[in-house]
């Protein structure tokens, strides 16, 4: 019996189904009202003879994996794990070796997290000003900060890590878990702490707001990216917000997770956050499993509207529709408009605008129209939008919105819209003749490139370039690079560290290159693959040097010197040995 026959046969679907419908006896079936529908006559039955279920008001059914995936948004996989844990069946003894192994990895870490979120909480009603500054200067109530799991860090000497210590947890999985810095003490201190769950309510990191401001400290600390915790993916409050989004048909998406929290203080649980990163497919993936209605409630300055911009091209692959939300003049976030006045948010969201007008708004509101280089600036950002468009009828309504606003006529639109659709080909530049050292330099670049962006995306994988030499990156950029993230391998890289600034043009570069190659992977396969490119970077580099050293061995045997032929020889000895040695 595999692990899902194994599963099923432990759990009563109707008991499973229970804890999320009210079930009454019907005949041999339950019936209750449909989870995923305002309906008010029950019309979802569960079978427990044929361990199915069947909502007859949405045409949705399966068995209870499908129905914990419907109802969580979850994957398969996920679901499975969940069930697992309440049917008690072990899933690492179904799996290899190093599947049971990151299973129980995995768990350690979990247990980490739920002691660490029990601390922060115990410690919370003990210190004075972390009350002051959660019930009073917030203006929380009780019910949602024991709902979102508030708690303080204490400003102590590693409270946490001695806590967890006397729990019987290692000092290595305390820096997997992400809770200590990098000299192996608490990484929050003095902190109101906000737990980061996923869809399922478990702890998987933290997010600490520093109770004090102070210019030299980060407002905010996020843990760092660990087995558990992906920032492009994780989805602050959604396992609050889940079941309202799907009876909603919409999720509002805001930038501060304490904007999250009081908005769902206000009554608008359908509230949730993608804190600490730009939006990412993932993060839409995750909202459209239970509503492909996204309202976004970012700031409408130059950052914001870069956000939304992206936002608009990862909205059609993923298949959303997005509207912005646009507070009133004088609010800078909701968490303000909401102590201000919470039925203002309630109809500034109730008020959300189709996204194409809203980035049109906006770029009109950076350029004079009334000016022929505003008309030329302010045509070529909206036609650059309006192209994206593929239903001609709303195309065709966007084209009369930038004529009516800058006068211009349609054929001119047009005409110009036909060379944004086909650009002019620049003329080729003549061949530059290149030679194989060029071409050594570029490959050099390019695996170095690779790896670094391994090393930015994994990092418990940074731990490999301990013991670093001087000169394994041939490019003086990337070995900058290589020597910052030894030294800091807990920095999630929310931002470039001023110490990078001075090569920030090439950090911007790896981070791309990283986003693009390893966002999709799991942290498992990115330490797997940066291992196995370091490692082919190093070999590289040292087969390069003994043909160096063999053409050097050459010249010197036929100068006939033989004290620079045996000095020769023993260093292509032992690079020899290097080679061998790290190609096991």
């Amino acid at each position: 019996m595999d692990a899902k026959e194994e599963v099923r046969a432990r759990l009563n679907i109707e008991d499973v189904i229970g804890e999320y419908v009210v079930l009454k006896r019907a005949g041999r079936n339950f019936k209750g009202l449909s989870p995923f529908s305002g309906e008010k006559t029950p019309s979802f039955v569960v079978s427990p003879e044929k361990q199915i279920w069947h909502d007859f008001s949405s045409g949705k059914g399966g068995d209870v994996f499908s129905f914990i995936m419907e109802v969580e948004g979850l994957t398969f996989r996920e679901a499975l794990e969940n069930l697992a844990r309440k049917a008690g069946v072990e899933l690492a003894a179904y799996e290899n070796k190093n599947a049971k192994e990151m299973a129980r990895q995995k768990q350690r870490l979990y247990e980490i997290n739920e002691a660490s979120a029990h601390f922060f909480q115990y410690h919370l009603v003990k210190n004075h000003e972390a009350l002051e500054y959660v019930f009073k200067k917030r203006g929380f109530s009780r019910e949602v900060a024991t709902e979102f799991r508030i708690g303080y860090a204490p400003n102590s000497q590693n409270g946490l890590v001695n806590y967890l210590s006397k729990k019987g947890y290692s000092r290595n999985e305390l820096k997997l878990a992400g809770v200590v810095n990098r000299f192996g003490g608490d990484l929050f201190k003095d902190r109101v702490m906000i737990p980061l769950m996923d869809s399922t309510g478990r702890v998987i990191g933290f997010t600490g707001r520093i109770l004090k401001d102070d210019p030299k400290a980060p407002k905010y600390l996020n843990t760092p990216q660990t087995l558990l915790y992906d920032k492009s993916r994780h989805v602050f409050g959604l396992s609050q917000a889940k079941d309202s989004i799907r009876k909603s048909d919409f999720a509002v998406v805001v930038e501060g997770n304490l904007d999250v929290v009081s908005a769902h203080q206000a009554g608008t649980r359908e509230v949730v956050a993608t804190a600490g990163t730009a939006m990412t497919e993932q993060h839409l993936k995750a909202l459209n499993r239970f509503s492909g209605n996204i309202k976004l409630s970012f700031d409408s300055d130059k950052a914001g509207l870069a956000a939304t911009e992206r936002a608009i091209d990862i909205s059609d692959k993923v298949g959303v529709e997005i509207t912005i939300i646009s507070l009133p003049e004088g609010f800078k976030d909701p968490d303000e408009l909401i102590q201000h006045d919470k039925n203002m948010w309630i109809d500034a969201i109730d008020r959300s605008e189709p996204v194409i007008d809203w980035v049109l708004g906006q770029y009109a509101k950076q350029h004079d129209v009334t000016t022929v280089q505003g008309k030329r600036d302010f045509t070529s950002a909206g036609l650059k939008l309006v192209k994206k468009i593929t239903d001609s009828v709303v195309r065709e309504h966007y084209m009369k919105f930038l004529s009516e606003k800058t006068g211009a006529s349609f054929d001119a639109l047009n005409q110009k819209l036909e060379t944004l659709d086909n650009p002019q080909r620049l003329e080729p530049k003549k061949a530059i003749k290149s030679n194989v050292k060029d071409f050594k330099v570029d490959q050099d670049r390019k695996s170095e490139q690779r790896v670094l962006a391994a090393l930015i995306m994994s990092i418990p994988s940074r731990k490999m370039l301990e013991g670093m030499k001087q000169d394994t990156f041939s490019i003086a950029e990337h070995q900058k690079l290589a020597e910052y993230l030894r030294d800091n391998q807990n920095d999630n890289f929310d931002t470039i560290p001023e110490k990078l600034q001075e090569i920030d043009t090439c950090v911007k570069i790896i981070q791309t290159a990283a986003d693009e190659i390893y966002r999709e992977m799991s942290e498992q396969d990115r330490q797997k693959e940066a291992e196995i490119l370091l490692r082919q970077m190093v070999i590289k580099q040292k087969e390069r040097k003994k043909e160096n050293l063999q053409m050097e061995l050459k010249e010197a045997e036929a100068a006939g010197d033989e004290e620079i032929t045996l000095k020769l020889l023993g260093q292509i000895n032992q690079i020899t040995k290097e080679i061998n040695y790290a190609k096991r």
